[in-house]
């Protein structure tokens, strides 16, 4: 067995409800590097982060070429698992979405998001197009028996203000849930959820394990942990408190006498 298929079953197997994977995500080979040594079980991109840390805006605006050649570097300055985020596939149809994820499983990531929402266009995709999508991203997954970790994510709450979710939404994310999880799907990511209620029974309804991200409106890690979270990510806000931190600390710098 290669170590990227064992990083891979080692990697599914740390999503637990009860006692969820922590992903403090990263940008970057440094920051990659001080996260594992915290402690870390494994290693996760943010799209933003990585895109922002560039000098490009969220959005596959950063290319798929340069977003795995910081993957790469990461993957060669740690030895833990790395999951990759994805974004839309770069690409609507399924055969450029299969070609995206081999080109990230060929270069030893062991797992990545993969979004619903429509890049650069309007809304979600409709769900039985996004489970085609998915089922190529699966068959892509398990290239060379690796059997790279698809976590499945829904944008319905991040594309919404958190005090206009309903329990409609969360009927209609339970539902994607089930269809992605038939198509191939091995987690459920959920970001931007905010109500506990919604968010307890999301988990309790969903068989996947479910994803949730840490921002400065949600609950916190504790709470997600207790609502029955697998997984629980941080996107962008290392990169955003690190930047701020080094904003302030040259302000410091600059107005020294």
């Amino acid at each position: 067995m290669s170590l990227q298929s064992e990083q891979a079953r080692l990697f599914k197997s740390l999503h637990q409800a009860g006692d969820p994977l922590v992903l403090f995500n990263i940008w970057d080979a440094g920051s990659a590097k001080a996260v594992a040594q915290s402690g870390a079980k494994a290693i996760a991109t943010g799209s933003a982060p990585v895109a922002m840390a560039n000098g490009y805006p969220d959005g596959e605006v950063f290319s798929l070429d340069d977003a795995l050649t910081v993957a790469q570097r990461i993957i060669k300055s740690i030895d833990i698992p790395l999951t990759m985020d994805l974004e839309g596939g770069y690409g609507s149809a399924p055969e450029q979405v299969a070609h995206t994820v081999s080109k990230a499983m060929e270069i030893g990531v062991v797992g990545f998001n993969f979004e619903d929402q429509v890049v650069g266009g309007e809304g979600l995709y409709p769900v039985d197009k996004q489970v085609t999508r998915i089922k190529a991203a699966r068959t892509a997954a398990d290239a060379n028996d690796v059997g790279g970790f698809l976590n499945a994510r829904t944008d319905i709450f991040l594309k919404a203000k958190p005090d206009t979710h309903t329990d409609a939404m969360v009927d209609e994310a339970i539902e994607r849930a089930s269809a992605y999880e038939q198509a191939g799907a091995d987690g459920f990511f959920a970001p931007g959820m905010v109500n506990k209620q919604q968010i307890e029974r999301l988990c309790q309804a969903v068989s996947l394990p479910v994803n949730l991200i840490v921002l400065a409106h949600t609950p916190s890690q504790q709470e997600f942990t207790e609502l029955g979270a697998s997984r629980i990510s941080y996107g962008p806000t290392p990169y955003r408190g690190m930047l701020k931190w080094l904003k302030e600390q040259a302000e410091v710098a600059h107005s020294a006498p």
